[in-house]
């Protein structure tokens, strides 16, 4: 599996050996859904430009707002103990809680 970016938006990109081409739809979509395929990697790229450009012009033409996939705000839940251990660790570097977690998991991405 790949991945493709444009425009902020992640395309996953598989290959189908039956069909003998790639083919990928938009991560993090929750209500539209973009798909896009193609023969080669310069088709495939092609066709997920071109949808990403299509969605945006249809939204735009329809007065829609169009979805954007990872706003960069999520919910997450943990255990009492390692929340307060957390913000204390946060509270002695002097940062906060959202920018001690976000730290961490660019740590553990390797970023």
């Amino acid at each position: 599996m790949g991945t493709m970016y444009y425009k902020g938006y992640h395309g996953s990109i598989e290959y189908s050996d039956t069909d003998e081409c790639f083919h990928g739809s938009v991560l993090g979509l929750r209500h539209d859904g973009i798909i896009f395929e193609g023969k080669s990697v310069e088709e495939l790229r092609n066709d997920f430009e071109g949808a990403v450009d299509y969605y945006l012009e249809g939204c735009a033409e329809n007065g829609k707002t169009p979805e954007k996939p990872y706003s960069g705000k999520m919910v997450l839940r943990m255990e009492s103990n390692l929340h307060g251990d957390a913000a204390e660790r946060a509270a002695k570097l002097g940062i906060s809680l959202n920018e001690f977690i976000t730290r961490a998991i660019k740590g553990a991405l390797g970023q």
